[in-house]
């Protein structure tokens, strides 16, 4: 038995039970403290961050002893010109990532997992990306969102004890949500777990299944009706594949990422055992948040390997290539280019282990650190392919076939610039991550003054906020005055042949400023304050490159206490500082003089047809169709395209 969802009874949802299905999804709660919750309160606890964490010597040992191992594999039996040539990863390839253990990277010892550390996992990734980036997101998609972290945070024993020997050596998982009408917005999901006995019947379509091609065990995302003993609501299964009803309907094709095995699959009548079913009724989309808050920390990893790549390419190419009389690199058009590449690498880098160490840690909640992480990188990455294609010139735009067809050196410049562009879209797109980080940034500002703006609360209610909000503001606002970045001797322990110190006091005054900017905003917009994503955006922006800065410094430091590169370290942290902080001052320009308000009308009148006119004169190529496939549930009435490889 099942519900039938056809798309006229798809859930009705409006904006604000939207936002409270979200909402229902939050941490509510901050049991641990936080680096960048602190700074976007306009408090900078450099103490949470510094002295730099560093992996315990066993774990570092065992980390880099797999990586040794993986490095041989990939330089040995991986053709990344192959995969992306023909898209498709070679059987033999998995095969040996299975024997190599790199399947159970994440994955405890005592489940035959590798029991990796998030740093050396992160490494591990952005390793095999730089080889394929199609295998980064394979080892990705099942270790970081697919069935193992989900049951590591929150399956029974019995659920480890069953799924996670295979996760670790012999099967693939992947991660099902997103539907072909849902996207960001859970609570309109369609796909129904109806009780049935002892088992639960799935029907549904998933679309965008990361791995869904060749995966053996699936999580599922699913709405469970509220009825007599099932409290309902979108909750988490694993699902095997190969149940009766699973269609893989589709394998999908994209600009970049060629060799994924990404698909669209349709499950009708699935039975799962209840027994499958991971946490209780009701908490799927929480255990898929909390997931993230790690999980999230795999895509920065290929964005590091993607800047190293990118700068060793210009180094090589811009001392090589020389016009009017010098190589291209001593031109200042050109330099300023492989500088942003090398001090944005670095920041990056700095970035991304010190949440990830700090994940590994445990002492802090890096829910902030971990999507701002995802946010920062996603985007810095992507500019810099674009300035290596740029670097390049028309060797850029040429194809790395292309290249060794005419016997130059094949230089997959363009590809790396098709495969990065999707990190800006998925596991939460830009647009999301702003909103995403915002809520989290004003989280105080909501817990004592929420009720205030809320239109649905009663007088009573808003009397009480506005009380409680007052004894916070009162104590919260003066120490925004002043503080030791205005005190010339601060941070003097960063300060060596390169001083480090000033841009820590400029973080300390910044962040500040930021928090006033954002209680002005607040004061200024209250209950419309979630509909400015542009001036939240920006906000979030400021948040990032404070964050990268305070990360950059801190690693630069790390490093010289290790006598390891201790001197170029501080000189990159320096360049890269210098440059967030101009990025930074234009995004606070931006806060208050920006077209906000004139682009909002622009769009009301693109929407309703006034400026129709403007798109004469061209045809359009797009083929026929709807917007939004039909999902309807239904037996499928396709091949199936599922290819487990065993």
């Amino acid at each position: 038995m099942s519900a039938s969802t056809t798309p006229s009874s798809r859930p009705a949802v409006t904006e604000r039970e939207a936002r409270e299905v979200a909402e229902a999804a939050r941490e509510q709660h901050w049991r641990k403290p936080s680096f960048a919750k602190e700074l976007f309160l306009g408090r900078f606890r450099l103490d949470l961050i510094h002295p730099h964490p560093v992996p315990e010597d066993e774990a570092a040992q065992r980390g880099e002893e797999f990586l040794a191992k993986l490095r041989d594999f990939v330089e040995t039996k991986v053709d990344g010109a192959l995969i992306e040539r023909e898209a498709r990863i070679p059987d033999e390839v998995i095969d040996g990532l299975k024997e190599l253990g790199a399947f159970g990277m994440k994955i405890g010892t005592k489940y035959g997992g590798l029991g990796l550390t998030q740093v050396y996992y992160n490494k591990a990734l952005g390793l095999v990306g730089s080889a394929s980036p199609a295998i980064g997101v394979l080892l990705s998609a099942h270790q970081s969102i697919g069935v193992p972290q989900p049951l590591k945070l929150f399956g029974t024993q019995e659920q480890r004890d069953r799924f996670l020997p295979r996760c670790a050596r012999t099967d693939i998982s992947a991660f099902l949500l997103t539907e072909p009408d849902v996207g960001s917005d859970p609570a309109r999901l369609a796909t129904t777990a109806v009780p049935d006995g002892d088992d639960y019947v799935l029907d549904g379509v998933k679309l965008w299944t990361t791995n869904g091609v060749v995966a053996d065990l699936l999580v599922v995302m699913a709405r469970v009706p509220k009825s007599e003993g099932h409290r309902g609501g979108i909750t988490a299964f694993v699902v095997e594949t190969n149940s009766p009803g699973v269609t893989v309907e589709n394998r999908n094709a994209f600009m970049g990422l060629r060799g994924i095995e990404n698909g669209v699959t349709r499950f009708h009548q699935v039975r799962v055992p209840a027994a499958n079913r991971v946490g209780e009724e009701g908490q799927g989309l929480k255990i898929a948040l909390t997931t993230l808050n790690t999980g999230r920390l795999s895509l920065p990893a290929s964005c590091v390997a993607a800047g190293k790549w990118c700068l060793k390419i210009a180094r090589e190419w811009s001392a090589a290539r020389e016009q009017w009389g010098k190589p291209v690199a001593h031109h200042e058009a050109v330099g300023s280019k492989i500088s942003f590449i090398a001090a944005t690498t670095f920041a990056l880098e700095a970035v991304t282990d010190l949440a990830s160490q700090m994940a590994d840690e445990d002492r802090n909640d890096i829910r902030i650190e971990g999507a701002l992480a995802k946010l920062y990188a996603s985007e810095m990455a992507w500019t810099m392919a674009d300035e290596l294609v740029q670097i390049r010139g028309g060797r850029g735009f040429e194809t790395a076939e292309s290249l060794r067809a005419r016997g130059e050196r094949g230089v997959p410049a363009e590809q790396l610039l098709r495969d990065l562009r999707i990190n800006r879209i998925f596991e939460g797109s830009t647009e999301i991550m702003h909103l995403l980080i915002a809520r989290e940034a004003v989280d105080a500002h909501l817990t004592v003054a929420g009720d205030l703006i809320d239109p649905g609360k009663s007088l009573g209610d808003k009397a009480k906020a506005g009380a409680n909000a007052g004894a916070f503001y009162a104590k919260w606002l003066p120490k925004l005055v002043a503080g030791p970045g205005q005190l010339p001797t601060s941070y003097g322990q960063f300060k060596h042949d390169v001083d480090l110190s000033g841009h820590l006091r400029y973080v300390e005054r910044t962040a500040r400023k930021l928090a006033r900017s954002t209680f002005y905003g607040m004061s200024r917009w209250q209950g419309r304050m979630e509909s400015k994503q542009g001036f939240l955006g920006r906000i979030v922006d400021i948040g990032a490159e404070l964050f990268a800065m305070s990360a950059a410094c801190v690693r630069a430091e790390l490093l010289r206490s290790q006598g390891d590169h201790g001197r170029e370290a501080y000189q990159l942290a320096d360049v890269f500082c210098r440059q967030a902080r101009i990025r930074i001052e234009e995004l606070f320009n931006r806060l208050w003089a920006n077209t906000d308000d004139l682009d909002r009308k622009v769009v009301k009148g693109v929407l309703s047809g006034t400026y129709e006119w403007l798109e004469q004169g061209v045809v359009d190529p797009s083929g026929d169709g709807p917007w939004i496939a039909d999902a309807t549930p239904g037996p499928s009435q396709r091949e199936n395209v599922h290819r487990p490889i065993r």
